[in-house]
């Protein structure tokens, strides 16, 4: 069996919604601090740099040779200048010296030749490279020979470790990150008690509809509700609106039935009370006492009708009931409800029969077999009792060539219905006025909760609008059109 689903907070979830991101990008904003402070860090030190590789560069002396055949000769000047571009007291400070041949000239011999392409004679170019497995940042400066255009030139680099630029770094990283610590928290508080707040309406929404009486249907106020919750406040006012329709719906319907029922059990009561007088009082004569039960048992009957009715009715109103659906044969559905009336029919007079497809599979669709039974029965039941002795009732399945909709039909010879009642007949307990008929009055009303279950439609006409001689009855055709259309099967 599948553990119930846990239950969600709104609260928790826009909180995580709200919190998340901020998790997430504060890692990353780590990173691009680190990549900025870094940045931040090089320009003055690169600067710096810049101007040692040029006062390297100052130290060099190019002279041109006597012919353009000849290479040019560099010469350096004294040691104790160059000494001084190597003092630094926190980073390890590397230069070297290269000829226009790239040979060697002066310097440090390990440090990294630059890849092509060389920077321009007089512009310096800065890059990281690595001197003995130490990261470095390196300045490099071309140097142009006079008189030889085409020469690559001489090739100065000054280079240092990052040591300066790393504590820098780190400095620039504190300074930003530092702070974050404090805030972090502080925003995660200051969203907590944000979110606390604006969810606070919905809370007071929730005491104001705990504190109603269990009968109150009122609408609620929706003005102190924020404006996100509006919809839901209007479609719980509309659920309130169809319950109170609903309660008012029964209780009539409660009332109703109590007083159908009411007149059957005084007719019991007071055939019983007759009998035990007539006994009492010393009458012995069956024919009076066989009146009496023949009373108590019309009265029994009419109750037992009225109970089966209701329950019909409460059936019909089940959604559950009308969920479990599969194919049925509508065709053999209305023959058998027939032969359950054939013997009402024969001690009426009337003529009952059937026209339209045989069982099978045109007269196949998807349905709930016991209210659709129902549904036929009350049908049929109906243009029995209004149809006179000596008339007709037929019923018929119909269906559809292009397969859209079944159609069912029963028609009868009996007196009619006014146009002006034909909607009202639908109505439970509604019965038509000057028939002389004994009835509950809910069969047409549970019909019509069985068409509206199965999302079909029902009418009423005239069975004979234009009557072919005078007198003629018009008669009543009930007809429900079925639609044909897929529908997934549930187990009963």
């Amino acid at each position: 069996m599948a553990s119930p689903k846990e239950q969600r907070s709104l609260f928790g979830e826009i909180l995580d919604w709200m919190l998340a991101p901020l998790l997430l990008l504060w890692p990353m904003s780590l990173g691009l601090t680190g990549v900025v402070a870094q940045e931040i860090a090089n320009r003055p030190y690169d600067r710096d740099l810049g101007e040692s590789a040029q006062l390297l560069a100052r130290q060099v002396q190019i002279t041109p040779g006597r012919t353009s055949g000849d290479m040019a000769r560099v010469s350096l000047q004294a040691a104790r200048a160059l000494d001084l571009l190597r003092f630094d007291d926190t980073d390890k400070v590397y230069f070297q010296v290269l000829g226009v041949r790239g040979e060697f000239l002066a310097g440090d011999r390990d440090l990294p030749v630059p890849e092509a392409p060389y920077p321009e004679a007089g512009e310096i170019q800065f890059r990281s490279d690595q001197m003995l497995d130490e990261p470095v940042r390196v300045a490099t400066l071309m140097l142009a020979i006079p008189g030889e255009d085409d020469a690559r030139g001489v090739l100065v680099q000054y280079a240092e470790t990052l040591g300066k630029r790393s504590r820098l770094t780190t400095e620039i990283i504190k300074g930003v990150i530092l702070p974050q610590f404090v805030i972090l928290p502080l925003a995660v508080l200051l969203v907590w008690l944000a979110l606390a707040k604006g969810i606070k309406p919905l809370n007071e929404l929730q005491q104001r509809i705990r504190q109603r009486e269990s009968g109150d249907l009122s609408p609620i106020d929706g003005r102190e509700a924020p404006e996100e919750v509006a919809p839901l406040v209007a479609s719980i006012n509309d659920l309130l609106q169809r319950l109170d329709q609903s309660m008012s719906v029964q209780k009539h319907f409660l009332a109703d039935a109590a007083h159908q029922l009411k007149t059957p059990l005084a007719g019991l009561r007071m055939q019983a009370e007759l009998a035990v007088r007539e006994i009492d009082a010393g009458q012995r004569d069956p024919q009076a006492l066989k009146a009496a039960l023949n009373q108590i048992s019309l009265s029994s009957q009419r109750a037992a009708h009225s109970v089966n009715q209701l329950l019909a009715m409460a059936r019909a109103e089940d959604q559950q009931q009308a969920l479990r659906t599969e194919p049925v044969d509508l065709a053999q559905i209305v023959q058998e409800a027939m032969l359950d009336l054939f013997t009402k029919a024969q001690d009426k007079g009337i003529d009952i029969g059937y026209e339209g497809a045989d069982p099978g599979a045109a007269a196949t669709m998807v349905g709930q077999p016991v209210l659709l039974g129902e549904l036929v029965r009350n049908l049929l039941d109906n243009a029995l009792q209004y149809t006179p002795a000596g008339g007709s009732v037929t019923a018929r399945v119909l269906p559809d060539p292009f397969g859209q909709v079944l159609v069912l039909q029963v028609e009868d010879s009996g007196p009619g219905i006014p146009e002006a009642e034909r909607e009202l007949v639908f109505q439970p307990f509604y019965r038509a006025l000057g028939t002389g008929v004994d009835g509950t009055g809910l069969g047409l009303a549970i019909v019509q909760e069985i068409v509206k279950g199965h999302d079909a439609d029902i009418s009423v006409t005239a069975a004979h609008p234009r009557a072919a001689t005078p007198g003629q009855s018009p008669g009543a055709l009930f007809t429900v059109r079925f639609p044909l259309r897929p529908v997934a099967t549930g187990s009963a």
